[in-house]
């Protein structure tokens, strides 16, 4: 009964059709093509749901914050850590990136669609980075939805997000509930797609073995151990600093009490999962108030994605290094910045793979490889998830100090 559960999870059947795949492509050779057409549905079934996925999530997630108590100091302050800290972390994965060069040793250029190629040389040609910041505005947002311009998409949906919550009265309810309600359905269509990844995976997995041998796995393992350092390096260097520097607690003991929280994460990929131990572990071990943690820990397990963004970051390098693409600085504002809203904009998304392909996108990178992933994408999840939880701690415990500041200077005032 116990194996045949494990045998029904979508992750073990994955990891199967990935072993499988890379016998047949290595017993069958170049013939192993036959099975390319397996890969192809299954990443243009991807490509079909990433850009009004990405358009509706992060309306109905700009809406909710816009909702919230955000608009107070506590609120500024716990997104703008946030951003921050997401923004950092995806130039920490371009520099370890660029430093390691996880992607290189295989060429995998002329295995890309000639329609991706095209796009990346298009990319390439764009000016400089005032020029890509200026062209984040859409003229015509059908236009931008049309031609998949993923930067477009993320201003108009950010800031027609925020319009809903200042619509007076009851209006925009209806369309709130509309947004979350595609929002389901969504996640309904992801899951259906998600059900023939292994055939995806098997198909992809026998072609890139069968073409380029087992160098194709082999640079798979090289971006999971860099990923991992980028990880090890932000949980415990980064953000224990940043505890030291602007809480009142000190960094080893912030290291200490997020082992349990971290174990949970790890266990379960999921941060909502992780929430009630974290909040507990806020309250009862960091000494961080009840109305503190009540606001920031919710908020941060459903925004704050500094994990995944590590990880779009280093998978935007990694397959930009197989394809030979030569990244400009336009390329690199895009991967920064889409990496950092699309983290933001990750709530209710079940997997980040999807929003990995608007990073690509974005910065004209092929997606063709990206099954190559899928194998170890809950080993990756479990990882970012930790990293993910600890930075709402992290974030917890200065804006505890931050408002104990605000209320005393308050009280002086009222005082005088």
């Amino acid at each position: 009964m116990k194996s045949k559960s494990l045998l029904g999870n979508i992750g073990v059947q994955v990891v199967i059709a990935m072993i499988i795949g890379a016998l047949v492509g290595f017993i069958m050779g170049e013939s192993a093509s036959v099975f390319a057409p397996l890969g192809t549905i299954f990443i243009h079934l991807i490509k079909m749901l990433v850009i009004p996925l990405v358009l509706v999530s992060i309306i109905s997630g700009a809406a909710s914050l816009g909702d919230s108590p955000s608009a107070g100091k506590i609120g500024i302050g716990t997104f703008g850590f946030f951003i921050v800290t997401s923004g950092i972390a995806v130039v920490l994965a371009l520099v370890m990136g660029n430093l390691f060069q996880p992607g290189a040793g295989v060429d995998f250029t002329a295995h890309s669609s000639p329609d991706l190629m095209e796009v990346t040389k298009e990319h390439g040609a764009l000016p400089g980075v005032m020029d890509t910041f200026i062209g984040m505005i859409p003229t015509n947002v059908f236009e931008s939805l049309n031609g998949g311009n993923i930067l477009q998409i993320l201003v108009f949906s950010i800031f027609f997000g925020i319009a809903l919550t200042k619509v007076k009265g009851d209006g925009a309810k209806p369309i709130l509930a509309a947004l979350n309600t595609v929002v389901d359905a969504f996640v309904w269509m992801i899951n259906c797609v998600m059900i023939i990844a292994p055939i995806g995976v098997f198909g992809l997995m026998a072609d890139s073995v069968g073409t380029f041998g087992f160098d194709a796995l082999e640079v798979v393992f090289k971006l999971f151990a860099v990923f991992v350092a980028a990880i090890l390096i932000y949980g415990f260097i980064f953000f224990p600093l940043v505890v030291q520097l602007f809480s009142r607690v000190s960094a080893r003991q912030f290291i200490s009490a997020m082992k349990k929280p971290q174990v949970m994460a790890l266990s379960t990929a999921s941060s909502m999962a992780t929430l009630p131990v974290n909040m507990e572990t806020c309250e009862e071990d960091l000494k961080v108030s009840k109305a503190t943690t009540a606001f920031v820990l919710p908020l941060g397990a459903t925004i704050n994605m500094s994990g995944n963004a590590i990880y779009y970051g280093l998978v935007a390098m990694f397959f930009a290094q197989m394809y030979n693409v030569d990244l400009s600085m336009t390329a690199y504002a895009a991967i920064i910045f889409t990496s950092t809203l699309g983290a933001i904009g990750q709530a209710g998304v079940p997997g980040p793979s999807f929003l990995v392909v608007a990073v690509l996108l974005a910065a004209g990178i092929p997606i063709d490889g990206l099954p190559l992933l899928f194998a170890l994408d809950r080993v990756f999840d479990m990882i970012r998830t930790a990293l993910n939880i600890t930075g709402d701690a992290a974030c917890a415990l200065i804006m505890d100090k931050y408002t104990e500041v605000n209320v005393k200077a308050d009280s002086e005032r009222s005082l005088s």
